[in-house]
């Protein structure tokens, strides 16, 4: 019995190796969960459904959006991390979660480099600086001239602490020697409804989440961020055109699943992935909402969040944003 016992375990460690493969090469069996840490209506929530509605036509499984807002993105990210590292659990992430929190807050329930496993770095999109009509300037230096003969009386969107929309606000208010008030929202669409509402008097938000908005003349763009100008909004002049190099700022999105999921899982993901968003069909459907596609490969991702981390250390510091 012991020699059989021993042949026997001598036979599955030989079978052990080929069982990763198979995973990956099985993958998916059963519906996959996409969280998204901010409400719908946000570009994080477009992005991710028209990913989930491509790679459920390609995978043959259903692939599902679950919003899971809160603390910044945190709740969600803090979901997935908790989640059984086998495939069927993703993180559709904004550099909140990933690059920034770590740097407002004093205390977080999870670590964003060695509870996540990065996937793809999918798409990014510009954030629109746009203000509501009723406030009464067209451009930057308008705005300056308002802000300081009114301190303290006008305020600011974001879709939240911390987020990048949030820390460009906070550069601007720097840069300028500005008296606006950061009025933090729990997404893209809140913050959207009261900006179109004028319950704020402008607001930093993502592309796709208010220049629909923009060009129905509900809002008044007055800049974009980024180093250029998008194909999404090539009308609109950007931070750095204007004399603001260092409001330089976007919003990304990252695929990452939870810490030791299986690395041929992780690899077919980021190539359905890659394939997924620079199809050109969704890459069209996409740039009308103003994100722009990129699509990596995990070595890339990961390279690219440490230097996000070490990017917004700096920012954070020299914006001043601090937790509201």
């Amino acid at each position: 019995m012991k020699i059989k016992a021993h042949n026997l375990a001598l036979a599955l460690f030989a079978i052990l190796p080929l069982s990763t493969p198979l995973q990956a090469q099985n993958y998916p069996v059963k519906p996959i969960r996409f969280v998204v840490a901010y409400p719908p209506g946000g570009a994080t929530d477009i992005l991710a459904r028209v990913m989930a509605q491509k790679l459920t036509e390609s995978f043959g499984q259903q692939v599902v959006v679950e919003n899971r807002s809160g603390a910044s993105g945190m709740v969600g990210a803090e979901a997935v991390t908790k989640a059984a590292p086998d495939g069927y659990t993703v993180l559709i992430s904004t550099a909140a979660e990933i690059a920034i929190n770590q740097h407002l807050f004093s205390r977080m329930s999870y670590d964003p480099v060695k509870d996540l496993a990065p996937v793809s770095y999918a798409a990014h999109a510009a954030v629109l600086f746009s203000v509501h009509p009723s406030v009464p300037v067209n451009s930057i230096a308008q705005l300056i001239a308002l802000a300081r003969a009114r301190p303290g009386e006008l305020t600011y969107a974001s879709v939240g602490t911390g987020s990048v929309h949030h820390l460009a606000g906070e550069l601007l208010k720097t840069i300028t020697r500005i008296n606006i008030v950061h009025i933090p929202y729990k997404g893209a669409g809140p913050a959207v409804i009261d900006m179109v509402g004028g319950h704020v008097s402008m607001g930093f938000t993502a592309l796709p989440s208010s220049l629909p908005h923009a060009r129905a003349g509900k809002l008044r763009p007055i800049a974009v961020t980024g180093s250029k100008r998008g194909e999404a909004a090539p009308d609109i002049a950007t931070f750095v055109e204007l004399g603001f190099p260092a409001i330089d700022v976007v919003s990304w999105f990252g695929v990452l699943f939870p810490a030791r999921t299986p690395a041929d899982i992780v690899a077919k993901l980021s190539t359905e992935v890659a394939r997924t968003v620079n199809n050109p069909e969704v890459k069209a459907k996409l740039l009308q909402q103003g994100i722009e596609v990129i699509g990596t490969t995990p070595e890339q991702f990961a390279k690219f969040i440490q230097s996000e981390v070490a990017r917004y250390a700096k920012v954070i510091k020299e914006s001043g944003a601090k937790l509201d």
